[in-house]
């Protein structure tokens, strides 16, 4: 049985630690201690922290920040879901799913303009992919996004795997990329695609966070982060 609010002992959280999450008691609150949070440029190598790590450590890229957005949702009553937006010659971008009214948003942990949240708009879950797909690109501005998850439930996992553990997300971050995924557009549709315009390229480089010199973030930042 999947139970509806996660309580601070399901998720093995410290008192103040779920405080923390328990004041972002809506979408656009827990959006915006996604946006104040540092970005995790992974100096050391890849990382996929886990909700305590972020809180602990202060950064996040975005599969972290969307599990602690998923954790704060679940906290107040909300599925935790993520959705897995799947490229070709790029890296992957995961958002936490919200609903309003019937109709799907995203909370997302990004570096550029693009790729951010979305308000709750958006009939189905192809509908909120396809929203990202202009400004989801390579450092080549090659157009990238192919495919989108279905929902993924982030209660079918111990919290031991992704909430409280010291290891990491990586059962989750493995699982995510196993599920069923969609195509957004045919293989001739994807030949057509025209490449970014100069102008879109250099309106691409405004970032939230200033990558590191020599980081491998300093190609992808303006985009996922």
């Amino acid at each position: 049985m999947r139970a509806r609010h996660a309580t601070r002992e399901r998720l093995g959280l410290e008192r103040d630690e779920y405080a923390e999450l328990a004041r972002l008691n809506t979408p656009e609150k827990i959006q915006r201690f996604l946006y104040e949070l540092p970005l995790n440029f992974e100096r050391d190598g890849d990382t996929c922290l886990s909700v305590r790590q972020v809180l602990r450590e202060r950064r996040a890229h975005c599969i972290e920040g969307a599990l602690v957005a998923a954790c704060a949702l679940w906290i107040h009553g909300e599925p935790p879901l993520l959705l897995d937006l799947a490229a070709v010659r790029d890296y992957d971008h995961v958002v936490a799913l919200f609903r309003r009214n019937g109709c799907w948003g995203a909370i997302s942990k990004t570096n550029g303009v693009g790729l951010r949240w979305r308000d709750p708009v958006y009939r189905s879950l192809r509908e909120l992919a396809m929203s990202y797909f202009h400004e989801y690109y390579n450092a080549r501005h090659e157009k990238t996004l192919r495919r989108y998850s279905l929902p993924f439930d982030l209660r079918r996992f111990d919290p031991r795997d992704w909430v409280s553990g010291e290891d990491g997300a990586w059962k989750v971050a493995g699982a995510l990329d196993r599920v069923r995924h969609f195509r957004l557009l045919s293989p001739a549709q994807a030949r057509t695609l025209a490449p970014r315009d100069p102008f879109e390229r250099r309106a691409s480089r405004l970032l939230q966070y200033g990558a590191p010199k020599g980081s491998r973030f300093a190609a992808r930042g303006a985009r996922r982060g």
